[in-house]
């Protein structure tokens, strides 16, 4: 599915198409949280704030702890 970006007064914003939003059990006005992928492209998933400091923690663990990570995966 296409979707393309629209101006939407000062700003750009994205337009889903309403059986995109009933898909997805998305409500208008609800936050959503974009997640990047690590093989490239983004996941969108409803806005969580739990789900966002698990997020942080867990950035923050691979950031301390990277040589450790690395040297577990080989």
């Amino acid at each position: 599915m296409k979707i393309e970006i629209k101006k939407i007064g000062n700003s750009d914003g994205l337009l889903l198409p309403r059986e995109l939003m009933q898909r997805l059990d998305l409500k208008r006005g609800q936050q959503l949280h974009v997640v990047e992928l690590p093989g490239g492209g983004f996941q969108l998933l409803p806005y969580d704030p739990d789900f966002e400091r698990t997020m942080e923690i867990a950035d923050e663990m691979m950031d301390k702890y990277r040589d450790t990570l690395a040297a577990l995966a080989k």
